[in-house]
């Protein structure tokens, strides 16, 4: 008995010292169960893009642009900005390879998140832009960058009339601005409108619209003068205003002047030569028709004849 235990351990222990030797492979496969992951469908370990973030993003002319990149799994992998363009590496790492100082990779450790920063952007900066991850082969994100110039308006146009005694009412809208501004500015002449100055004047802002709206209540010709608007983050924009006396302000007689101005020396010239011509026409038919009446023949002929001939 104690012989066939003793054949039965010394084949037990050979078993054991052969696995992970020459001879063969046993493996252990593990099962992942990928219905309860959200997000992605990649393979464990293996870098990959959060696809949730925006890729379209809009700056103003002037102002900082950003755009986010985020990467999961990242590991020992490095993330660079591209510009497709031109196919130029902006960035590797936190680390600039542009001779532009514009551009620059922020990031912070721990994070998942990798932004390209363009301050301040430019116009030129438009197109798009490639995120890059250095597996093999390499994966990558497009994104677009569009940079847009804002301008205010003042809806009154360039120059407004107004009667002494009405109300100055301007209203200013930050065109084609990506964000709403944080600030909106009226300035008279150089300086900034002064609500202490005077009563009635009011200021009524609105971010989520661009719009603003300045109110000058009972205005007299020292409120007239050249007004602005200079939003944040937009260029600004001018309207003189002129506040006159009586029941014709200078706008209406300026009209009235302009449908009333002389004809120029030319309409004059072209009205002389048409009235000519129909001069000499009308004494060309009064020859014909006396010829017709008292000459003999073709009375044309003789017309053109006696018209004609050398004196």
């Amino acid at each position: 008995m104690w012989l066939a235990a003793l054949v039965c351990l010394l084949c037990q222990s050979g078993i054991s010292a052969g696995e992970g030797g020459d001879g063969e492979d046993l493996s252990v496969t593990t099962t992942v169960d990928y219905s309860n992951v959200t997000g992605t469908t990649e393979s464990v370990g293996q870098p990959y893009f959060d696809n949730s973030t925006k890729r379209d993003y809009t700056a103003a002319v002037g102002q900082p642009a950003y755009l986010h990149c985020r990467v999961k799994n990242l590991a020992d992998r490095a993330v660079s900005w591209i510009r497709k363009r031109d196919l130029h590496i902006l960035t590797v790492g936190v680390h600039t390879y542009s001779s532009d100082a514009r551009f620059a990779a922020l990031h912070t450790d721990g994070s998942d998140e990798w932004t390209l920063r363009v301050a301040p952007a430019q116009p030129r900066d438009s197109g798009s832009y490639e995120c890059q991850v250095s597996t093999e082969p390499k994966i990558s994100l497009s994104f677009r960058l569009t940079v847009v110039v804002s301008k205010a308006e003042i809806l009154s146009g360039p120059e407004l009339f107004v009667r002494a005694g009405s109300d100055i009412n301007l209203t200013c809208i930050a065109r084609h601005a990506p964000d709403p501004p944080s600030f909106i500015y009226w300035y008279r002449g150089s300086n900034v409108v002064n609500y202490a100055q005077r009563g009635g004047i009011s200021v009524e802002t609105e971010q989520r619209t661009r719009t603003s709206r300045l109110l000058i209540a009972r205005a007299s010709p020292r409120d007239s003068g050249n007004y602005t608007c200079a939003p944040s983050s937009s260029d600004s924009a001018s309207v003189m205003v002129h506040v006159v006396s009586g029941e014709r302000p200078a706008a209406m007689q300026s009209d009235a002047a302009k449908t009333n101005k002389p004809l120029r020396p030319s309409v004059l010239i072209s009205l002389g030569m048409i009235a000519s011509k129909a001069s000499s026409l009308a004494i060309l038919l009064q020859g014909f028709f006396i010829n017709l009446i008292y000459g003999n023949g073709n009375p044309w002929n003789n017309y053109c004849l006696r018209r004609f001939e050398p004196r």
